[in-house]
């Protein structure tokens, strides 16, 4: 299974090349996919007394992620139907579009993901890992119902699509999870072989997974985005809305039928909504004038039939259940196949447009003619056999009251009724004469279909006979799942085309004659019967849902973020205090213990750092309160070092420190002091909050240092992350190894950060690397040292020092020589002391963000030693690229400890011989610390980019000169071309 998984995974990326080299051909090559995996279904079919096939792959055990796939009968019957289909769905692709668009080629590779996702779904035996797959089929439903992304009601149909299964799906994982916890297992196969008893909490938690089996199904309430769903292109139609993505809520319905059909809240949920559903869609169908909407319609109908069957809790109407769906799924993707030939060839699917159609492609009307017969239960077909024992097994059912089956026979019966009708007006109206002589002009200006085209639903068709005749055969391989269920003191019926005269016979007949009569009586009376605007529409109710929603959603906005920065903040700083504080005083902690200070130094620090504190509120001078500030982020660091926690310590002196340089360089845009008109003074309500809240997380800190009450973690830190993360700095191995998850989090949080930062300022486009001063001397476009007016390079003296290549352009008034020759000598330190830290970061104190951090340092010294073009000199590569790349090295990791055997970014040790060094032991966590460490580096050097040098160039030119740039994006004097992307008529440095 897992095998299939992954080659089905692989076929859908090379699908769209394939496509792209072959043409349309290429889906006859893409159908080879599922065509193979069918064929391992088919050789590898459970057998009746063998036990199940199961594979797993252990993952998360502590969280129940285990990957665990299990192959019994219900997952083999639904396999053959989603690969087999998906075949012949695929080879229909091959005649249904006539080009090759980039658009079309991902289409095929779609479709091949969406049949390896249903079929990881019906195999899943870990609820949890369903619940992945079942979100897959809704993102890669969403994407093949947008399609023709161009057209607004395709757009309408996929989010519609995508909301209603999605919010089903959400709720669906509450029930997972309140079942798993309850149980202790979130295997279906421990859930069902020991099923728990009634309560309220698992009523509850059974309702909640229904309602995300029910809206993928497509039931009432949730049955209005299938038939908006047609919007999709006729493959899709016949294969998600057919045989494959609508039948994962009948298919988890049936799953979970043995160990909860018993519940009053499954009956109602599943027997009541699955009737209502049964009938209003096919009364629906009727009033339809489009073929596609016609049989869309009637899937809803017969998802709603097939869902009460499957989910009645009996076994002789499971047997019927399954056997409907094996029909269901051949006759209703053919006939989806059909309107896709008949829109391919006259243009149109209004049956007011087609007349004589079936004079002109007698064999369609024919294939149409046998699939009609077994969706309206005819005679010789599958859905005969289906429908005949579903009428038998329901009747004399003891899963419900006797009242109680006779009604819902009877509403099958009404049910069925219609499906007759509705199946008779398809056919009528796609291939009647609608009482013309002549075909209409769409029919006459028709191309006709080629024969390849008709080899996918007349395949299908025909196994929906050929089905019917097998259907003792077919109901031996269907029989182990029904055997689940209880019987009810009735034997298990054996599914045959025939049992001899009795109830289901007459209900036949009923529903022959009835049919025919309620076709004959809408076709005369359809303009009375249907030309009203019905009262409730799910799909208006859905629209006033959406306004409902931005209403509120926008009432709420305007009351709650004002655009006043205190405000906000006051709003946010008071929920932070009143929750915390009200949750604790109302918990059972009420005693505390205080422990006093181990050291006079620490209340040096700390009232340094209350100094400090009090200080930046009374400073007017934005710099001056910017220091203070950092005082306060030394003296944290500080306090880290004393209490021995020197990475800590280490690493919050490098951040404050680069935060305080970032800070610097923003203010450089802002005026030293605020203005008067901005200045808010000493305000009594700010300073209460402020107070409360550095209080509130005082006591909040002391309450969870009293709170251990066993012996602390960190005590056994240090041996296990030698023992598990090979490194004697358990802080580093804690975020490299035992927190690489959130690690891997955090620093994709920073690549954010560092676009958001940038695009704050590229207000246009993003720029690439810094520019080098190469750039700014390239053609004479820039001349050297001094502003306009200075000797260029043939006055300058030739023994005159350089420290900084990039100094050189920068104006002598803002050149500090000290600072330059300092930086030419200390960077060489820095940057080894960056690669120490980085190396030796595993077992001592560093790491890749210390180092990176380090590295960035020493880029900042280069830039404000040296200017915007020295920092090009320093680094002279696009901070994107090294964010990216950053990225890439990390995740690649989870991967590289996979291939040594070690869990997903974990740490692995592996051995290489190199020259002079000998024999050298790896740890895959050091190439997730260089990924850090270039994302830090990266982030640095974008911050820089665009908080730096990005500005310098605004302030090239003076504020008042005519040539200065009104926006970063043009072109004034001094402006480097590298930085605006236009070359400049000419300038000199300012």
């Amino acid at each position: 299974m897992i095998a299939v998984l992954v080659a089905l995974g692989l076929c859908a990326l090379l699908a769209p090349p394939v496509i792209h080299r072959m043409g349309t051909r290429g889906f006859y090559l893409l159908a080879l996919a599922p065509a193979c995996a069918l064929i391992w279904v088919i050789v590898n079919w459970p057998r009746a007394h063998d036990p199940p096939r199961v594979e797993t792959i252990r993952w998360v055990d502590s969280l129940d992620m285990n990957i665990v796939l299990r192959f019994d009968t219900l997952a083999a019957v639904m396999s053959v139907l989603i690969l087999g289909v998906g075949s012949l769905v695929l080879c229909y692709c091959a005649h249904y579009f006539d080009s090759v668009r980039p658009r079309v080629a991902v289409f095929g590779g779609e479709m091949v993901a969406f049949a390896a996702a249903m079929f990881g779904l019906v195999v899943s035996d870990n609820m949890l890992v369903l619940y992945v797959f079942w979100e897959l089929t809704t993102i890669l439903s969403f994407m093949l119902v947008g399609f023709y992304a161009v057209r607004a009601t395709s757009r309408r149909a996929a989010t519609q699509a995508l909301l209603v299964t999605t919010l089903g799906g959400l709720a669906m994982l509450v029930g997972i999870i309140m079942l798993g916890e309850r149980t202790g297992s979130y295997l279906l196969s421990d859930l069902l072989a020991d099923p728990p008893a009634s309560s309220g909490y698992l009523q509850v938690a059974v309702v909640l997974v229904l309602v995300g089996a029910l809206s993928k199904s497509a039931i009432v309430p949730f049955h209005f985005w299938l038939p908006g769903a047609m919007a999709a292109p006729t493959p899709v139609s016949a294969y998600l809305h057919a045989a494959a993505m609508v039948k994962a809520g009948v298919y988890l319905v049936a799953r979970l039928a043995p160990g909860f059909g018993s519940f009053t809240g499954w009956q109602i949920a599943v027997i009541s909504l699955g009737l209502l559903t049964m009938v209003v869609g096919g009364w629906r169908s009727l009033r339809e004038l489009d073929l596609k909407l016609i049989l869309a319609f009637g899937t809803v109908s017969q998802l709603g039939f097939l869902t009460v069957l499957v989910g009645f809790g009996d076994a002789n109407v499971m047997m019927a259940g399954l056997a409907m769906i094996v029909a269901h799924a051949m006759f209703k993707a053919a006939l989806f196949m059909v309107v896709g030939i008949i829109d391919h060839s006259t243009g149109t699917r209004d049956v007011r447009k087609l007349a004589r159609l079936g004079e002109r492609l007698p064999v369609l009307m024919g294939i149409s003619a046998v699939a009609g017969a077994s969706m309206a239960g005819l005679p010789f077909t599958m859905g005969f056999v289906g429908k005949e024992t579903a009428f038998a097994a329901v009747w004399g059912s003891g899963a419900l009251a006797t009242w109680q089956t006779h009604t819902v026979d009877i509403v099958i019966l009404i049910g069925s009724v219609i499906t007759f009708a509705y199946t008779t007006r398809f056919l009528w109206g796609a291939f009647g004469r609608k009482v013309r002589t002549e075909p209409s002009a769409a029919v006459v200006k028709m191309h006709p279909p080629g024969p390849l085209f008709y080899l996918a639903p007349t395949v299908l068709a025909v196994a929906g006979v050929a089905a019917g005749f097998a259907a003792g055969p077919i109901g031996s391989l269907l029989e182990p799942h029904a055997q689940t269920l209880p019987s009810y003191g009735h034997e298990l019926e054996h599914l045959a085309m025939w049992h001899g005269f009795g109830l289901p016979v007459v209900f036949s007949i009923i529903v022959i004659v009835a049919g025919a009569a309620l076709f004959l009586l809408v076709r005369r009376l359809r303009e009375r019967v249907f030309g009203f605007r019905p009262l409730l529409n799910a799909d208006r109710m859905y629209d006033a849902t959406l306004r409902g929603a931005d209403t509120l959603s926008l009432l709420l906005t305007r009351n709650t973020q004002r655009g006043s920065l205190p405000i906000t903040q006051g709003v946010i700083l008071s929920t932070m205090i009143i929750l915390p504080l009200v949750v604790l005083f109302t918990g059972a902690r009420t005693s505390l213990e205080i422990a006093g200070f181990d050291a006079a130094s620490q209340v040096v620090v700390g009232g340094i750092m209350v100094a400090a504190a009090l200080a930046a509120t009374v400073l007017r001078n934005r710099l001056a309160a910017t220091l203070v500030v950092g005082v306060t982020g030394y003296g944290c660091g500080t306090l880290f070092a004393l209490y021995g926690a020197p990475d800590l310590a280490l690493t919050q002196f490098l951040v404050e420190t680069l935060t305080l340089v970032i800070f610097v360089l923003v203010l450089r845009k802002l005026p030293a002091e605020p203005e008067p008109r901005h200045a808010t003074g000493f305000k009594t309500a700010r300073a209460l909050l402020g107070v409360a809240f550095g209080a509130a997380l005082v006591v909040i800190g002391l309450f969870a240092a009293a709170a251990r009450s066993d012996q602390p973690l960190h005590i056994d830190l240090p041996a296990a992350a030698y023992e598990f993360g090979h490194g004697a700095n358990a802080v580093n191995v804690l975020l490299v190894d035992i927190r690489a998850w959130d690690t891997l989090g955090e620093i994709s949080v920073l690549i954010v950060a560092a676009t958001g930062v940038a695009s704050l300022v590229f207000r246009n486009r993003r720029f690439g690397a810094a520019p080098r001063v190469a750039d700014a001397t390239r053609d004479g476009t820039a001349a050297r040292s001094g502003p306009a007016g200075a000797p260029d390079d043939d006055d300058v003296p030739p023994d005159r020092t350089t420290w900084l290549l990039g100094s050189d352009l920068r104006d002598p008034r803002h050149r500090s020589m000290v600072l330059e020759a300092t930086t030419r000598l200390i960077f060489p330190t820095i940057v080894v002391l960056s690669v120490y830290f980085f190396w030796a970061g595993h077992n001592s104190p560093g790491g890749g963000f210390a180092a990176g951090l380090t590295m960035g340092l020493g880029l900042v010294l280069r830039y404000l030693a040296g200017g915007r073009y020295e920092l090009g000199e320093a680094l002279p590569l696009e901070p994107g690229r090294i964010l990216g790349a950053g990225l890439a090295i990390s995740a690649a990791t989870a991967t590289i400890s996979l291939l040594l055997g070690a869990p997903a970014l974990s740490s692995a040790v592996f051995k290489v011989t190199l020259p002079l060094l000998g024999d050298v032991k790896l740890v895959t966590a050091l190439f997730f610390d260089l990924g850090i460490y270039m994302i830090v580096v990266g982030l640095v050097l974008d911050v820089l980019r665009s908080l730096g040098a990005r500005l310098d160039v605004e302030n090239v030119a003076e504020p008042n000169s005519p040539a200065a740039p009104r926006f970063a994006t043009e072109t004034g004097p001094g402006v480097n071309p590298a930085d605006t992307g236009t070359a400049p008529a000419g300038g000199v440095s300012r």
